[in-house]
């Protein structure tokens, strides 16, 4: 029998959507080793092995053959996509046009050591698109934006999807969420087309424009606004909680409880940026990169109070979401500041904090990031996080995310779309 190497229920399939890889064909006890491959759109190839061993009726199950070496060890399902890394150091894995697949090749090799013998492949295509979701392009007023629109008629809840201060427009969480069944618009702010690198000011009446336009959506429903963000997005999603009518449910990924490096203006008012000094960052003499973790003032000191953001007035509902790992800024203990000022007022709010995960906390089987090129700052900035804890963690704020917004922003069940 040729050995064969299968992915249930579909070889083509969503990227957040778990995946049963089976490998049949194989002797009794007979030592493989499998391997991923993935190269992105810049042509960087990121691999990842794991060492198995069959059962004795010849198959290898990975829900429930543990690894015996490599990438990982253990019983580990996606553990071959999670533990995907480059063979150049500190390259992200982010997908840049949601309209094409990441394909992942999964290969099967004789043995644990020199793997030249293969045995038999298949290929994943893992998507980032549901099949009928629209993807389009918004510029309206001032807006940079690209919305995704679930299939049929809905009406759905409506996200608003804001990416850190590496700037652009960053479209893969928004079509992915969008694939789960919410309206999505994925919204630029800083280094997209004619939005400066480093705006001197944000203005929150741009965010309102957003808010304002996927509202009027004849696809979104009526029940509130959902917004959610990561880094400098998370503390852009709380201030849009706490000063724009509509906004029904924040999440914070990675953020803080102020505002972050870029003033925000308001209607008569302004938050000033929370007082940092880059000469406290820290850059390694081996390794080159950057550690800015220190380089943000005390946040208990009150003489940097006015740059809170005063989310207890607001009256949405808030999920929090940060890493124990987190090496680029403390979000943990900003955001635990946040949640007992909010608490304090007797306002319901969700926190969760995970062991061994890094800041970048991204959608399913993203693999771990622990360094990077900031597109910005033009450094090698470091974001922690350790492999298979910040893989669970992933999985775990991803379910919290969409059962947080469906709980907040409607009344039924939202239909998801499938490939």
């Amino acid at each position: 029998m040729a050995v064969q190497v299968l992915v249930l229920p579909s070889p083509r399939c969503l990227f957040d959507d778990p995946m049963q890889i089976r490998v049949e064909g194989l002797r009794p006890q007979q030592a493989v080793t499998l391997r991923a491959s993935l190269v992105d759109e810049s042509g960087e190839l990121f691999q990842a092995h794991a060492h198995y061993r069959a059962e004795s009726s010849g198959e290898l199950d990975l829900s429930c053959s543990p690894a015996l070496g490599g990438s990982y060890l253990g019983v580990e399902p996606m553990g071959l996509l999670w533990s995907l890394r480059s063979k150049t150091p500190y390259k992200r894995l982010a997908k840049r046009n949601v309209l094409t697949p990441f394909s992942v090749d999964l290969e099967v090799y004789e043995g644990h050591g020199d793997i030249s013998r293969l045995l038999g492949k298949c290929t994943n295509e893992r998507w980032f698109l549901g099949e009928g979701v629209k993807r389009i392009s918004v510029r309206e007023g001032r807006l940079k934006a690209t919305l995704f629109l679930p299939p049929g008629p809905g009406p759905f809840p409506g996200l608003i999807d804001l990416y850190g201060s590496g700037g652009g427009l960053v479209e893969y969480r928004a079509s992915l969420l969008a694939s789960r069944g919410f309206v999505t618009l994925a919204l630029a702010y800083m280094a997209f087309e004619d939005i400066p690198t480093t705006p001197e000011v944000l203005e929150l009446g741009y965010f309102e424009e957003a808010v304002n336009f996927l509202r009027k959506q004849q696809q979104v429903k009526d029940t509130g606004i959902g917004v959610l963000g990561l880094s400098k997005g998370a503390d852009l999603a709380l201030s849009m909680a706490t000063f724009l009518p509509g906004i029904k449910a924040a999440v914070s990924i990675s953020g803080s409880g102020f505002n972050s490096f870029i003033p925000l203006k308001g209607n008569g008012f302004t938050i000033p940026p929370h007082p940092y000094n880059l000469e406290r960052m820290k850059i390694s003499d081996e390794s080159g990169l950057v550690d800015f973790s220190d380089v943000l003032d005390d946040h208990r000191d009150p003489t940097t109070w006015d740059c809170r953001i005063p989310v207890e007035r607001s009256l949405a509902k808030f999920l929090f979401l940060s890493g124990l790992d987190d090496t680029n800024w403390k979000s943990d203990l900003y955001c635990q500041n946040a949640v007992q000022r909010l608490q304090q007022c007797g306002r319901e709010v969700e926190f969760y904090s995970y062991s061994g995960a890094g800041h970048l906390l991204e959608p399913p089987y993203l693999p771990l990031c622990q360094a990077s090129i900031h597109r910005v700052l033009g450094m090698f900035v470091c974001w922690g996080g350790q492999w298979r804890e910040h893989a669970k963690a992933q999985e775990d704020a991803w379910r919290r995310i969409q059962a947080f917004f469906r709980q907040h922003l409607m009344d039924s069940d939202i239909p998801k779309s499938k490939l």
